[in-house]
């Protein structure tokens, strides 16, 4: 599993020069006016709402000492969890929403490096429609799965001390559904839905690392929820295609030994 994710960590590497060298930022115009527009809707979200879930909150402080206090960190509470909870929202609309305009850019980075995996891996030709369609299917089943789980870790998360362990699990649960993602807008062309969950499940490692630095551009004040998907989408695009050949590589390999054995 750490050897894997950081193969998703090294994707990254020469992903600028990659996007330049291909002419890629031409697809990313669209999905990076969709991030910024989603992240500003967040933040308002978070900005507007905090004191009406701390009013809430107050309600369980039934005591007249301390009131302005326990209120004061309801009100920050309150702002960390819209934040975290529309942080999960933000990167599955905009994946989502993003698919039409990705699955081009993991394209030609198919044929640029694998000219021939057409003719040696499963492909699928898929309209546009057919693209947002299976990206909204996949980001509202990593939703519901990513919600049943982070949200327990992150009430968790408040336990004195041991709560930074939850923490770290929220962010690395977060990270895999990123990753999880990203890796999609290659698996759609060449694995139906049900395989691609198969795919990602034995690479959970990979969509770790892909997912890793995704959410860690995502800190990066205005420039990172501009450039967050161009750079995410290209690595998870190359890594992806790796595995998914060097599956394939293994499987002939194993039905070249089954024969052999077969015929003597």
């Amino acid at each position: 599993m750490f050897k894997n994710i950081i193969t998703g960590l090294k994707a990254y590497a020469d992903g600028f020069s990659l996007i330049g060298k291909l002419k890629l930022w031409q697809f990313f115009l669209v999905p990076m006016i969709i991030s910024v527009v989603i992240a500003g809707a967040v933040a308002l979200a978070a900005y507007g709402l905090s004191d009406n879930l701390a009013n809430l909150i107050d309600r369980l402080w039934i005591w007249e000492w301390g009131k302005e206090t326990f209120h004061e960190i309801a009100v920050w509470i309150s702002a960390i969890s819209i934040i975290l909870l529309g942080f999960i929202l933000y990167k599955h609309a905009v994946m989502a929403l993003s698919a039409p305009f990705m699955s081009p850019v993991s394209e030609r980075i198919e044929k640029h490096f694998y000219p021939e995996a057409r003719h040696h891996v499963e492909h699928r030709d898929t309209t546009n429609m057919e693209q947002l369609w299976r990206a909204v299917r996949i980001n509202v089943r990593n939703i519901a799965y990513e919600f049943s789980i982070t949200i327990p870790l992150l009430l968790l998360s408040f336990i004195p001390v041991v709560g930074i362990v939850f923490t770290i699990l929220a962010f690395i649960v977060q990270a895999y559904y990123a990753g999880f993602g990203n890796m999609d807008y290659t698996l759609e062309r060449h694995f139906t839905y049900r395989n691609s969950v198969k795919f990602v499940a034995r690479h959970r490692g990979v969509a770790i690392g892909i997912g890793i630095v995704f959410m860690a551009m995502l800190f990066i004040p205005v420039l990172g929820v501009i450039l967050v998907l161009p750079f995410s989408v290209t690595a998870a695009s190359r890594v992806t295609l790796e595995k998914m050949i060097a599956e394939e590589q293994l499987m002939l390999q194993r039905k070249s030994n089954s024969t052999q054995i077969s015929n003597s």
